[in-house]
């Protein structure tokens, strides 16, 4: 399909009616930000001209340099389906520009776009498959969220068990309309946890899409009555919400990591993309797991990962290479969440797979066992490392890995470590609930 243009946004705008455009674009923890415009402002915008405030979003500019730009991406330009037809709503995701016309280093969609760029001139593109869950709650007689669940359902399971499964389906709808491919969607193992599952693509394209697909999730959600969150775990002692990325990279039009006369036909770039991974994955962990709450989904006995091996079988292991071959042969990285902000982190995942190829890191032997079975001798005899237990321990990794540094580019960097301390040093003096039940009568 042809990449439509600045004169393609304006005929559809003029042919659907559209009264109001969103100019969307986040901030570097992937909040989704936008100013609106009404159509008479297109020209305008796609001509570049529209000027907002730097200063007022988090993590981006101080107030002296607060003058940005927004450049349209006329590829994202989409028509809102939930809105009334008389005065469609669409929306067009943006790049970030200072005022002297250059790229703005701290906007996360241009951070991917310079990794992006790195792997072309090595020949590469990188194909991301998200499998992104989340929850759906009750909300209050306020209409504030509860984390009372809907349902009772498990994996797979199917109406009248299923409450949630009348959302899903307009969820799926509404991603349809607006160009998705969604391959496959269902409830989850934990009770109010769904998942839907969208065709893979280049990993801007993907990046843009797992905004998209969290705005549509949680409106649609909200036209239910419920509350849709994308917290990694929400309520203890079931599962979290994971956001595994299925990664491949193809060359000259072929999938770079298949070779037909190799052991388990994966090719050497393929190993040395999964020892890339390894060896920064405790980095990487800071930011596809940013949040204190991340770290309490990676545990053991709910299926997250928490070891640091790979395996062609068994789904214990931080990556797994599923069985399809051919141009379907990838790598799934099981470890993120959908919490992280999706263009950073498929920047800093592509960056390590590429240090890896460079490099020509070794991974070490696939671990074919259940690593949750092994015993912590068994597993230090494999050589089989753990992942960050807390977030304070992730940003001490990130602190010193110098390829994911590179990859995140000095501003996002210096400005997430900032905030990221500071939200573990909120967290570490708070008196928790657990704290109250164990000592406040024992003490």
């Amino acid at each position: 399909m042809p990449v439509p243009s600045s004169d393609d946004v304006r005929a559809m705008a003029r042919e659907y009616g559209v009264k109001f455009v969103r100019l969307q674009f986040t901030d570097i923890f992937g909040v989704l930000k936008n100013v609106s415009i009404p159509v008479e402002q297109l020209d305008k915008a796609l001509n570049n001209e529209l000027m907002f405030d730097g200063s007022s979003i988090e993590g981006f500019v101080r107030i002296e340099e607060s003058d940005m730009y927004l450049h349209p991406d006329p590829s994202t330009f989409v028509i809102f389906p939930w809105k009334p037809r008389d005065g469609a709503v669409a929306r067009l995701i943006c790049d970030i520009y200072n005022a002297d016309g250059t790229p703005f280093i701290g906007d996360p969609r241009y951070v991917l776009r310079r990794v992006v760029a790195e792997a072309a001139e090595m020949g590469y593109s990188m194909n991301v498959g998200p499998e992104a869950e989340f929850f759906l709650f009750h909300v209050d007689e306020e209409g504030k969220p509860t984390t009372i669940t809907h349902d009772r359902a498990g994996y797979f399971d199917l109406t009248p068990v299923d409450l949630g499964e009348n959302a899903r389906r307009d969820m799926v709808l509404t991603l349809q309309q607006m160009g998705f491919e969604v391959e496959a969607s269902h409830h989850e193992v934990a009770p109010g946890q769904h998942e839907i599952d969208f065709k893979y693509s280049n990993a801007l394209d993907i990046a843009d899409k797992v905004v998209t697909f969290k705005f549509v999730v949680r409106t649609i959600a909200q036209r239910h009555g419920l509350h849709a969150t994308f917290m990694p775990k929400p309520i203890f002692g079931i599962a979290g919400s994971g956001m595994h990325l299925n990664q491949s990279l193809m060359k000259n039009g072929q999938n770079a990591f298949f070779d037909p006369d190799a052991p388990n036909q994966l090719s050497r770039e393929c190993l040395y993309y999964i020892g890339g991974l390894m060896k920064h994955i405790s980095a990487i962990t800071a930011i596809t797991n940013p949040t204190v709450n991340s770290y309490k989904r990676l545990v053991s006995g709910y299926e997250a990962p928490v070891y640091i091996a790979w395996s062609n079988r068994n789904r214990s292991p931080l990556i797994r290479v599923p069985a399809k071959r051919g141009q379907s042969t990838r790598i799934e990285l099981r470890s993120p969440d959908p919490s992280c902000n999706p263009y950073l982190a498929l920047a800093v995942c592509l960056k390590a797979g590429l240090e890896g190829i460079k490099k020509k890191i070794e991974p070490p032997k696939p671990c074919d066992q259940n690593i949750y079975e092994l015993t912590p001798q068994e597993r230090e005899h494999l050589g089989i490392g753990i992942l960050p237990e807390n977030l304070k321990e992730a940003l001490n990794h990130l602190a010193e890995d110098r390829v994911i540094q590179e990859a995140l580019g000095p501003h996002i960097l210096h400005r997430f470590m900032e905030a990221k301390q500071i939200e573990w040093n909120n967290y570490k003096i708070q008196v928790h609930a657990w704290e109250l039940e164990n000592y406040l009568t024992k003490f």
